[in-house]
């Protein structure tokens, strides 16, 4: 049978001036229903998101506030072998926020490079027009520095230096010569075969080693 936490739950409220039930649910970010199923002592059903914001709201830590609402069960924990324990006792239910405390570690460990990796690929995306078309403008204007836009090279450091940081790297520089590479090169203009020298008209991009876009490249 299930604990009735109702009035140690209440006493809890009272050091926080949480004059309600309905007012711990509103402060907590959770529902009336999960203020009941806490109420009932059904822990084994809540998540631990929802019991932590309960325990927040209380001004408690999540492992304070199991010890707290433990005190109010009748009989000590000794006196209840392991094996004959109610399939809802707290013990029980305690086991079982653990184990997804646990798993919930391992997904938040796992979860950041996922998330980073994903959102860089994104900003990729968003940022494909400037990667393929602005390092051949930026060479033409420094061909000619006489050119009012050549002030404007400066401003586009911090995005060079973005991509940097997220291990974006062009292949080769506008205006360079370099070996063809089919893998590596889009011939857009004359012929070559592999090694052949090639002239950059648009720089290509890796991202920590893997191709993202091939260079533009001229045949001699």
């Amino acid at each position: 049978m299930n604990q009735d936490y109702s009035q140690r739950l209440r006493s809890l409220m009272q050091r926080c001036d949480i004059p309600s039930f309905r007012a711990l649910a509103q402060q907590a970010e959770v529902s009336d229903w999960q203020i009941r199923q806490l109420r009932q002592g059904n822990l084994g059903q809540m998540r631990l998101e929802i019991l932590q914001r309960i325990s927040a709201a209380l001004q408690l830590s999540l492992v304070e506030l199991l010890s707290q609402l433990d005190q109010i069960t009748t009989a000590p924990v000794a006196a209840n072998p392991p094996d004959c324990l109610e399939p809802n006792s707290l013990e029980q239910q305690l086991a079982v926020l653990q184990q997804e405390y646990e798993r919930s570690q391992t997904q938040l460990t796992e979860q950041p490079q996922t998330l980073q990796h994903q959102f860089q690929r994104s900003s990729l995306d968003t940022l494909e027009s400037w990667l393929l078309y602005w390092p051949a403008a930026v060479f033409a204007v420094s061909q000619n520095p006489e050119f009012p836009a050549n002030r404007l090279i400066p401003l586009v450091k911090p995005v060079e230096q973005l991509l940097a940081q997220w291990g974006v790297e062009a292949i080769a520089s506008v205006g360079a010569t370099v070996p063809y590479d089919p893998q590596l090169h889009q011939l857009i203009k004359g012929t070559a075969n592999p090694g052949d020298p090639v002239r950059i008209r648009n720089p290509g991009y890796q991202h920590n080693g893997a191709l993202l876009h091939r260079a533009k490249v001229e045949g001699e």
